[in-house]
């Protein structure tokens, strides 16, 4: 009786089967999308927020690519404020790394370290570890989703290519790229990443201004180059129309001589030993390039992308300059307490700073939108990873015969992907929450932009300030107490309050520090370079 009554039912809601097949093939899709689209900006596929919690919950999301199953966890505690992921320390990493010099073709030989004898692997073997959460492992899947469809372009020197050869072995375990470039100029290459439709491209602009060789030895047989301050380097303005991400950078190529033109007319020079021609500092040259690259960007009206800064990767060259024997055998990186960045090093930093701080500025009016990829606190702690002597055979004659500006790969420049894969996430969940809540957005952006714009700006100062502040410390402590037992950040602490509470306690009371004193320490530089621009505007 109970079965015939069930049929009974049955028989009468025709409908039903309809209704359970429509489920079924409904669940059966969102199945088959959450297995090929991990990476959706919804938040039902974990894409919630940017940072990693520094102790992930059971819950977490978990990454979809089988070989990195927590790589691509992101979460966010409500109120909670977001990890500065350029802040911490190197700490072991035995399953680094990724790939090896045997697995990916695009290493460039002078960066391939294993390749010619260097005898240790350590060096690979260290993962960046911020301040108070996790910085996932580059995913490559989760890469090639997200840029699934669009092209990215690294502008700069040889420092730039670096890191897009390091990205493109980091992404071989998914897929190797095709060469699609329009030219035979190994300095504009560009590769396509046919099952994602993603392309790479580098651009070769060493002073990102318009340039030329004057001489091929100049003062220290380095060559001698004229810069045109004011002028865009079109081999690049005119090519990035089309892309969506563009990494700039720049640094290196500026302690070379150079000679320094405005308005077609020669305004001075760095060691360029012409007769008649002012000697200038290279920060003059090194800030009118990016205030000069930065106005490029933002006069581009069909350019839509993101600029990324990358900011200065500091050499690491000890006893001696880079061609008077100066060498970086170091093994292991430095603890944060153990170095600080100074002189020119801080120099160029905060010059980038300030330039983006403007370019950034001006590019919310304009539409643009600009980020700070900052690479220099991580690196600088990175004595252990250039190739030295171990980027070419030994009776070889090269100019750079110990390199300890590039970075070998596998190496610590692999973990600037990481960085990128992380801002890239957080670019996701702007684009979802600007398309799910446009009209709020709107309001949102007009209402606080001041706020966020004034927010980050202080956070930039309080950033660069604390550098000083450090380096300061390492220096009072000079004969009182090891540099390795100073209980200070090298960089960033949670507030600016925690600097002023602390040194005091560390520093003997004829050296306190005062916030306005660390910050006219750079004065004579900064004043020089206010000097120098209007020498170059009445020129």
């Amino acid at each position: 009786m109970k079965h015939q009554a069930m049929e009974l039912h049955f028989s009468q809601s025709p409908r039903t089967p309809k209704i359970v097949f429509t489920i079924t093939i409904t669940l059966i899709i969102l199945a088959i999308i959450s297995l090929h689209y991990p990476l959706s900006g919804n938040p039902i596929f974990g894409f919630s927020k940017y940072y990693s919690s520094p102790s992930p919950e059971p819950s977490s999301p978990s990454s979809l690519n089988n070989n990195d199953s927590d790589q691509g966890s992101i979460k966010e505690v409500e109120g909670s404020e977001k990890c500065d992921i350029f802040s911490g320390e190197w700490v072991p990493n035995p399953e680094g790394p990724y790939y090896t010099n045997t697995t990916c073709w695009a290493i460039h030989e002078h960066q391939n370290c294993m390749k010619y004898g260097r005898p240790d692997t350590d060096f690979m073997k260290w993962r960046w570890k911020p301040d108070g959460c996790e910085l996932p492992i580059f995913n490559p899947s989760q890469f090639l989703e997200i840029v699934r469809g669009k092209s990215m372009a690294f502008v700069g020197d040889s420092v730039a290519r670096n890191q897009m050869q390091s990205l493109i072995c980091l992404l071989s375990r998914v897929e190797y790229p095709v060469d699609v470039s329009y030219t035979p100029e190994e300095r504009f290459k560009r590769w396509r990443y046919t099952s994602y439709n993603f392309t790479l491209a580098t651009f070769w602009t060493p002073h990102l201004v318009k340039s030329k060789e004057a001489d091929s030895d100049g003062p220290t047989n380095t060559g001698l180059f004229n810069l045109y301050l004011d002028e865009f380097d079109e081999e690049w303005t005119t090519q990035i129309d089309d892309f969506d991400f563009l990494i700039i950078s720049a640094g290196h190529w500026f302690f070379r001589p150079m000679v320094y033109y405005e308005n077609n007319k020669i305004v001075g020079c760095k060691y360029c030993l012409l007769d008649n021609v002012t000697d200038m500092k290279m920060f003059y040259g090194y800030r009118s390039a990016f205030r000069t690259a930065f106005k490029g960007i933002n006069s581009l009206e069909n350019y839509k992308g993101i600029t990324f800064l990358r900011t200065f990767a500091p050499s690491h060259f000890e006893n001696g300059l880079w061609n008077q024997g100066g060498n970086c055998v170091r093994t292991r990186p430095f603890k944060s307490n153990e170095t600080t960045l100074e002189g020119d090093n801080l120099e160029l930093y905060m010059i980038q700073i300030e330039e983006f701080k403007a370019a950034e500025k001006e590019g919310q009016r304009r539409g643009k939108r600009f980020r700070l990829l900052d690479t220099t606190q991580a690196m600088l702690l990175r004595p252990d990873g250039h190739p030295s002597r171990y980027g070419h055979w030994p009776h070889e004659n090269v100019t750079l015969y110990n390199d300890c500006v590039h970075w070998c790969l596998p190496g610590p420049i692999d973990t600037w992907s990481d960085f990128l894969l992380e801002m890239l996430k957080m670019e996701g969940i702007r684009s979802y929450e600007d398309k799910l809540y446009p009209s709020d957005r709107k309001m949102r952006s007009a209402r606080t932009a001041p706020e966020k714009t004034e927010a980050q700006n202080t956070e930039r100062e309080r950033r660069s300030t604390e550098w000083e502040i450090r380096s300061e410390i390492t220096k009072a402590q000079n004969g009182k107490q090891a540099a390795g037992n100073l209980p200070i950040k090298l960089l960033m602490p949670n507030t600016f309050q925690n600097i002023k509470d602390i040194a005091p306690k560390t520093i003997p009371s004829a050296s306190k520090i005062e916030i306005k004193r660390l910050r006219s320490r750079r004065s004579p530089h900064a004043q020089h370079g206010r000097q120098e621009e209007e020498m170059g505007r009445i020129a």
